[in-house]
């Protein structure tokens, strides 16, 4: 995804609310071995590429003073009332070095699953986004969770899943086998027990 950018040598408080109120947003540009560089945004344009689950999760091109150059999102600062960006932090990506970051989760074939189909019960989506690494060009946009098989008070765990070739997930230690989605029953359903005992004890786990 591209963005465009301009350079700006005016700093300090005063200085980003004139670009505010010009419909302009300050940002930052980090990382790598050149010094961090400030530059602005156009607020509408960034407004609408934030809207976009793909802009936060992807290598993005940016058109700086008529040169392109990879970075990736790593900060946004809100207003806290009004739908307006007060800033943005961005990250230098090279090629060769590799990048965390977190990337959202798909979850798909929900409604076909047996714990729907068969036993009635709602599939809570316990994770959204996983923390992952690997080189710029391998990162996924999303990573999806087939729910396709899952069985009435069951949950699909961490390790069910595989990640894309070159994708390595950052989950170490007691958290290894995070729970990614819990089949549940339906409050006042009539599941058995023990699909309710399950969704109990999946609801105790995840919290």
């Amino acid at each position: 995804m591209k963005f465009n950018a301009t350079s700006r040598s005016d700093k300090g408080t005063s200085a980003s609310r004139r670009l505010r109120h010009a419909g302009r947003v300050p940002a930052i540009v980090y990382g790598g071995t050149a010094d961090p560089l400030s530059i602005e945004l156009d607020h509408n344009e960034i407004f609408h590429a934030l809207r976009k689950e793909a802009f936060h999760a992807s290598i993005l091109d940016m058109e700086l003073d008529g040169k392109s150059q990879q970075v990736l999102l790593r900060a946004v600062q809100w207003h806290p009332y009004k739908s307006q960006v007060l800033h943005v932090d961005f990250q230098r990506v090279d090629a060769k070095q590799t990048i965390t970051t977190k990337v959202p989760l798909h979850f798909i074939n929900g409604d076909a699953s047996p714990a729907v189909k068969i036993n009635g019960q709602i599939i809570s989506h316990v994770m959204t986004e996983l923390e992952v690494t690997c080189l710029p060009a391998d990162l996924p946009q999303a990573i999806e969770v087939d729910l396709s098989e899952l069985a009435g008070g069951a949950n699909v765990y961490l390790s069910n899943i595989t990640l894309p070739k070159g994708v390595v997930h950052t989950v170490h230690g007691a958290e290894a086998d995070l729970v990614l989605a819990a089949a549940l029953a339906k409050r006042g359903g009539d599941n058995t027990d023990d699909a309710g005992d399950s969704a109990e004890g999946t609801q105790e786990a995840a919290e």
